[in-house]
């Protein structure tokens, strides 16, 4: 079996997850939430390729997850080998190229384990074990992808097809025949029946030399175009900012349809001991073990003869009651609330498409503010005002600012803050302390301290909106 220390885990992390709205949106997409646990799907994956064998993570994400990518990897002890900043989603291949390329100029014989960031795997030991197992064909110049045992006619999966049945259980890779697209329900029945076929994961191992000079067969435009994009790449605060310009130029393409469906040098490794996309309520409600009644009951709720159904509070002080609910999914936050089915959960993305049609703040930003610093959120509303509640993590600060439109007046209830306002004053200002800004002046507010500094801040003016920031000096080099 493989045991070099050179499985460089590959983490793609864009995805936006509309279908487990409300709880994931675009500002905190599912990969970042707590969705089973106290630990988020992003975490999981990237502890789930850990110990040895196995090298520091590279990050793929967007840059408005950059600061919540390493945030969350410090929580449970982890440190990123790098981070790419892609410019803009461009789909799967171009990302996995630009790691590729990156881990290309490190460790040029590298293996690259490409992982979704929002997948369920329960079994870590069980996956690791797998992920060896591959290492050797890998070594050997093959493409290899993961298929998942298939334990239902399932429709929201592409599927892999085996040359025999009993491939389907085999240790090792095996030949692929072909990758399938979803399939209709009737197909799905016979594909399952036929034993020859795996669920496609979307999770591949294979050599940077091996994944180069593929693109370089299949795909040498998209290959031009991201080389470019990584050469012109910029160090910003220990991120790789990919180049703007180039990226723009290539093609927005999964690897499947750019690689893997071209490739000849194709294996396929069979992994049973569980796995889930996690992409729909319904999913959550199966892989999080529903009770006797059948039911998943999260945070504080309540049920009355209920059977089949998933309850989820997402707030302390919302209670979520259902009485003589059948197969119903009941999700609350603290700003909407989704009520379906459970044979509906795969259409929740046509409700954000409907909330982001109209204008409706709840279809892609959660009601918490998440900031490098940070986070915030908005507790009263009113004409000419508005009341926040503001955390400023340990050692973080906010920007050296100032505001056209408002004053605000600050209350620290928790922890000790020093504030700027000017050139003249500087105050350390502790609990049941307060301080005031008014409109217009330079100011900033830091926590010097080794505990979350808490205030209730109170805006004033005619208007409130988060674009009226100037900024003058900011750490996180914000514009």
């Amino acid at each position: 079996m493989y045991t070099d220390t050179h499985i460089f885990p590959v983490i793609l992390c864009g995805g936006s997850g509309t279908r487990l709205w409300p709880l994931s949106r675009k500002a905190f997409p599912k990969q970042f939430a707590q969705l089973m646990g106290k630990t988020s799907l992003f975490q999981r994956a990237a502890s789930l390729a850990g110990g040895d064998g196995f090298a520091s993570p590279l990050i793929v994400t967007g840059d408005a997850f950059r600061f919540i990518v390493r945030e969350q990897l410090d929580a449970v002890g982890l440190k990123a080998s790098a981070v790419l900043i892609e410019p803009e989603g461009r789909n799967t291949a171009p990302a996995v190229l630009a790691a590729a390329l990156q881990l290309q100029r490190q460790t040029p014989e590298a293996l690259m384990l490409v992982l979704p960031s929002d997948h369920l795997i329960p079994d870590i030991a069980a996956f690791r074990a797998t992920i060896l197992a591959a290492a050797d064909r890998a070594m050997k110049c093959d493409l290899v992808t993961f298929g998942i045992e298939p334990t239902r006619p399932e429709t929201g999966y592409g599927y892999l097809e085996l040359k025999e049945a009993s491939a389907r259980s085999a240790t090792t890779p095996q030949p692929l025949v072909r990758f399938v697209e979803k399939p209709d329900a009737e197909r799905a029945v016979e594909m399952l029946a036929s034993g020859k076929y795996l669920w496609n994961a979307g999770i591949f191992l294979f050599s940077v030399q091996a994944v180069v000079e593929a693109y370089r067969a299949y795909a040498p435009e998209l290959l031009e175009a991201v080389n470019n994009a990584v050469e012109t790449s910029e160090v910003d605060l220990g991120f790789a900012r990919l180049g703007k310009e180039a990226w723009k130029t290539a093609q927005s393409i999964s690897i499947d349809y750019a690689i893997m469906e071209k490739a000849s040098n194709l294996a396929v490794m069979p992994f049973s001991a569980g796995w889930s996309d996690l992409g729909d309520w319904k999913s959550v409600w199966q892989e999080s073990g529903p009770d006797d009644a059948g039911n998943v009951l999260t945070g504080q709720t309540t049920a009355i003869d209920c059977t089949d159904s998933l309850l989820r509070s997402e707030s302390d002080s919302l209670e979520v009651i259902g009485i003589g609910l059948e197969k119903m999914i009941v999700i609350a936050m603290q700003d909407a609330v989704l009520v379906a089915p459970k044979s509906a959960s795969q259409r929740v993305g046509e409700a954000v498409t409907s909330l982001k049609a109209r204008g409706i703040r709840q279809g892609e930003n959660l009601p918490r503010d998440m900031r490098p610093w940070g986070w915030f959120e908005s507790l009263a509303v009113g004409n000419g005002f508005q009341v926040k509640r503001i955390v400023v993590n340990p050692g973080q600060a906010l920007s050296l600012q100032s505001h056209n439109h408002r004053a605000e007046h600050w209350i620290v209830v928790a922890g000790t803050a020093m504030v700027t306002i000017g050139e003249d004053f500087q105050k350390l200002v502790t609990t049941n302390e307060s301080v005031y800004v008014p409109l217009g002046a330079v100011h900033r507010l830091e926590n010097p301290g080794k505990i979350p500094v808490e205030m209730i801040e109170v805006q004033t003016g005619s208007y409130l909106g988060e674009d009226d920031i100037i900024r003058y000096e900011d750490r996180y080099a914000r514009s």
